[in-house]
């Protein structure tokens, strides 16, 4: 059964999942979320230079803060996103759990905390971040670690889906953009020349034939293709942007030097190919025995939710390898995430919610400090 509490934050999702927000271009939902910290009645609303946005619900005490956080942004474009719909206990729409509804979890943590009238020792803030997709490169999660620093008890990192996860360790990234260029020429005179399209394609069938290791789990992924002018040119520029990842930073680092080297033997007289970085998502974490996962384990637990530690590319990430305590919890389940047939179950939302206000409450009581290098707040 859903709860009121929990009916409310999937409608306010719903809401949030039909203003756009691809990275770079979050500020219309950004503004939403400005709006809606300011309805909530929390102070020092703020926004970035990046473009985050800021609210923070004062304590009583003088403990640490807390850093709650949520994505602002989606792999979709402006437009075509289709309207979001609810059957058989699942709401479906491009966005909801990625991450529409851990945004609207930044509400409903409030109103949770509010309806049973806890108390919190120190100040709890709610950011909105951007650039956590894509090309983002963790941008709005690297000004939020600037701004705070080591003064939080912890960073909450809260995604709509993956609740049967802890993410405590940061998996790391390399993306790259590889670039052909070729003389080009007509399709019929030109016959025989090399297309810059053809020299990638054949770069990148390499790439994926190579075989990578099992552990430390390691992948790669070319997920963009594009180049040429139309059918009958033969094409004199093509790029296509590669995603390596790894649990490991050397292993991640070794295939970074392999793509490199496989680049340079693809260069000859009339194909020049270039590799640059465009992305570099840092690897580190904390332990599973970490006082921080052991509690969020157990406030999952306690809402009979089996969780288990493991590692992923989010925004903890960012926190985690700079050695802070963090971790990355999730609201629900679903499915099709980065998909216009994504999806979430709502049942589980009620469990998701008392386990983020347990797990908030508990950080506080159980792992707090009075704080030394500052709230957060302007003094």
């Amino acid at each position: 059964m859903v709860t009121e509490l929990a009916a409310r934050v999937l409608d306010l999702a719903v809401n949030i999942q039909r203003v756009p927000a691809p990275t770079f271009k979050e500020a219309r939902r950004a503004e939403l979320l400005r709006s809606l910290f300011v309805e909530l009645g929390a102070v020092e609303v703020t926004s970035d230079p990046v473009g985050n946005v800021l609210a923070c619900i004062p304590g009583e005490g003088s403990a640490r803060p807390v850093v709650v956080s949520a994505h602002l942004d989606t792999v979709f474009e402006e437009v075509g996103e289709p309207p979001s719909s609810l059957q058989a206990g699942q709401l479906a729409a491009p966005g909801i759990g990625d991450n529409a509804l851990g945004l609207a979890s930044l509400l409903g943590l409030v109103w949770a905390l509010r309806q049973k009238e806890a108390r919190l020792p120190g100040d709890l803030w709610l950011v909105a971040n951007v650039c956590e997709e894509g090309m983002g490169d963790l941008m709005g999660m690297r000004a939020v670690v600037e701004r705070f620093g080591d003064a939080p008890l912890a960073y909450l990192v809260l995604e709509g889906m993956s609740l049967e996860h802890i993410y405590h360790r940061g998996l790391g990234a390399l993306r790259f953009t590889l670039t052909a260029h070729t003389a080009g020429g007509h399709s019929w005179v030109d016959y025989g020349k090399p297309s810059a399209v053809h020299e990638l394609a054949l770069l990148v069938s390499r790439l994926t034939a190579w075989k990578l290791p099992e552990a430390p789990r390691t992948t790669l992924n070319v997920g963009v293709m594009r180049g040429g002018t139309s059918v009958n040119t033969i094409a004199g520029e093509a790029q296509a942007e590669v995603d390596l990842r790894s649990e490991s930073p050397e292993a991640l680092e070794e295939l970074g030097r392999s793509l490199y080297d496989l680049v340079a033997g693809a260069n000859r007289p009339g194909v020049q190919v270039t590799a640059s970085v465009v992305g570099r998502r840092p690897a580190g974490g904390i332990s599973s025995g970490h006082p921080l996962v052991v509690l969020t384990k157990r406030c999952l637990e306690a809402q009979g939710v089996h969780a288990i530690p493991a590692a992923g590319s989010t925004d903890a990430s960012l926190p985690l390898s700079l050695g802070l305590p963090a971790v990355c919890v999730g609201i629900t389940t679903g499915g099709g995430a980065h998909t216009i047939g994504e999806f979430i179950h709502t049942q589980p939302v009620a469990q998701g919610l008392a386990a983020l206000v347990m797990l908030v409450e508990s950080v506080y009581r159980e792992l707090s400090t009075p704080h030394t290098t500052g709230s957060g707040r302007a003094e």
